[in-house]
């Protein structure tokens, strides 16, 4: 994991993509995924008090459009910060009933609206901030590392040979 980003931001973000998964259900469910979506965003557009970062970064991760991507990933070192202002205005909405959420969100809440600004933006741009490297070199060095036997040229253990000697080997 790339060290400037703070470790709750981490796995606020990995959990969100969990809850995705569980939502959309296997196999996916996009009209459930949907409405429940679409609950959640009026519910904040009304001011409804759901004081959870995962709730309302899984309400607007697919309206937000992140305006200032660096910006955003220099936010993301610190956890707890007193500039909530500087990231809402960092992204935009590409839904009103979205805009509408995050508006009174940020009126209310200005840290929960940040904080959930910023685990929807890590998640939905991992590759800028995980330092997984799924490369194909990467993925046969990780094969090469391991000391595995090529089933071809194992040789039989003498357990394994007894069990097929058909010959009886006398004492004479």
């Amino acid at each position: 994991m790339n060290n400037k980003i703070h470790h709750e931001f981490a796995y606020q973000s990995r959990e969100l993509g969990v809850q995705i998964e569980d939502t959309l259900g296997d196999p996916p469910d996009h009209k459930n995924y949907s409405r429940i979506i679409q609950t959640l965003i009026r519910e904040y557009a009304k001011g409804s008090e759901i004081d959870d970062v995962n709730m309302l970064s899984f309400a607007l991760t697919d309206y937000l459009r992140f305006d200032d991507p660096a910006g955003l990933l220099a936010q993301c070192k610190e956890y707890e910060s007193r500039n909530a202002t500087k990231v809402v205005t960092m992204v935009s909405c590409a839904d009103a009933d979205a805009t509408k959420a995050l508006a009174n969100v940020a009126a209310r809440n200005p840290d929960l609206a940040r904080k959930a600004i910023l685990t929807a933006f890590l998640f939905k741009n991992a590759k800028r901030w995980m330092d997984i490297d799924n490369s194909l070199d990467a993925l046969e060095k990780e094969e090469t590392g391991h000391e595995m036997e090529d089933e071809d040229h194992v040789e039989p253990g003498q357990d394994f040979v007894d069990l097929f000697d058909t010959r009886k080997d006398s004492d004479d």
